[in-house]
């Protein structure tokens, strides 16, 4: 999905009254070339004013280009003010994107996941940054959607610092069939970030693109 930066936007929109300005001052000059060479001009052998006419037709369409930039520019202007509007309103908000990474947060990493049949010994298993196993819970779960919250012990002790943690769910049905199990990051929205060609919103050490978005609501914890 192509996306333009709104700061980009805004800066670029500016163009349009410049081209006026310039637009104008040309037209003023050439009047008044115009003027001083028919007021010099030999009765016995006037200027040809067809090129002075052309010329005229000329900056007439050059006008009626640069008016329908101006009006473009107040639309990219009204649309990047709302585009900057609606992501910074995101800041605080409890938002879902596809993926297994999340940050621990205030003590506190959650993710959803979904699965096609029940299991009764799902191994949920937690790694950092470099692939080291710092947690496992085996539970049951249902089939479906569920969520998954972590509150930062460590397996064996300790508290892991606040980062960025994998998820990774091995869960078998009553068969003992492995079962496909798809995980989301669920994460609090605290920056945006504009300086791309994308809007990205950041959680932690996060950059969530807004296509990779599944849902934004309100914390479902203070």
């Amino acid at each position: 999905m192509l996306e333009v930066n709104p700061f980009s936007a805004v800066s670029a929109a500016s163009q349009a009254t410049a081209d006026s300005t310039a637009l104008g001052a040309n037209l003023d000059s050439f009047l008044q070339l115009l003027i001083t060479q028919l007021q010099n001009q030999d009765p016995l052998d006037p200027v040809d004013t067809n090129q002075f006419t052309q010329q005229l037709v000329q900056f007439t369409e050059a006008e009626q280009t640069v008016k329908m930039n101006q009006n473009l520019e107040k639309l990219i202007n009204v649309s990047a003010a709302s585009t900057i509007t609606s992501v910074v309103g995101y800041i605080g908000k409890e938002l879902t994107a596809a993926g297994s990474i999340s940050e621990l947060q205030n003590g506190v990493a959650s993710w959803q996941y979904s699965v096609p049949a029940k299991s009764d010994d799902a191994l949920f298993t937690v790694t950092d940054a470099t692939g080291n196993v710092v947690y496992t819970q085996t539970q049951s779960i249902q089939a479906g959607s569920g969520s998954f919250v972590w509150n930062g012990q460590i397996t064996g002790g300790g508290i892991a610092p606040t980062g960025s943690y994998h998820l990774q769910i091995r869960a078998k049905d009553s068969a003992g069939n492995l079962l496909d199990a798809s995980t989301s990051f669920v994460g609090i929205v605290d920056g945006v970030d504009m300086s791309g060609s994308e809007v990205v919103l950041t959680s932690g050490s996060r950059n969530i693109k807004l296509d990779e978005v599944t849902s934004i609501k309100l914390p479902s914890t203070p």
